[in-house]
């Protein structure tokens, strides 16, 4: 149920667009983002950091987008986030004493530190070169092919990534079990 919501922008940017056009969806998209941060903000009590900085970045990108009434501003914003995550998922295998992805998983599952890190490298590197496989989606194809991408092919592209790291990790996991 969590992905729904995380890709709700996207998914409402996607038919307002097959209807409306790149200006309309835009639009719907930013204001799809605020709602997301406050609905999430609500039911949690506090903020998710990967909604207020697609916010943040649909905001500045898609308001470059209306004003400057030019599309391009709104098909970075993709690669931007995606640039962003993978230098963020990188740092933390550099710099920090825990990988974000054990932050992110080690409440359910237990692993060694090494497979930690090929795991949270392995996520830096998805991020970096989808962002440059949107940026070639961007200047080699139409708004419509790049439309459909962005929610097809980044979403598929992400599951099979998914699914991979998951046959990966299957070996080393030890699930925690409540106590009853």
């Amino acid at each position: 149920m969590k992905i729904l919501f995380d890709f709700l922008p996207i998914f409402l940017f996607f038919i307002v667009f097959k209807i409306y056009g790149i200006y309309a969806a835009t639009i719907v998209a930013m204001g799809a983002s605020l709602l997301q941060v406050i609905i999430y903000r609500i039911r949690h009590k506090r903020f998710e950091s990967m909604h207020v900085l697609t916010f943040f970045s649909i905001l500045f990108l898609g308001g470059a987008t209306l004003l400057l009434h030019n599309d391009i501003f709104i098909k970075w914003k993709p690669t931007i986030l995606y640039w962003a995550m993978g230098l963020l998922f990188l740092g933390s295998s550099l710099f920090a004493k825990k990988p974000i992805i054990q932050r992110l998983m080690e409440a359910s599952i237990q692993m060694p530190l090494t497979i930690w890190q090929r795991l949270n490298i392995g996520w830096s590197i998805f991020f970096i070169i989808l962002g440059g496989v949107n940026l070639f989606v961007v200047y080699h194809y139409s708004t419509n092919a790049w439309v459909n991408f962005k929610l097809f092919g980044t979403l598929g592209l992400t599951l099979g990534f998914i699914i991979i790291q998951s046959l990966y990790i299957s070996k080393y996991i030890e699930l925690k079990t409540e106590q009853k």
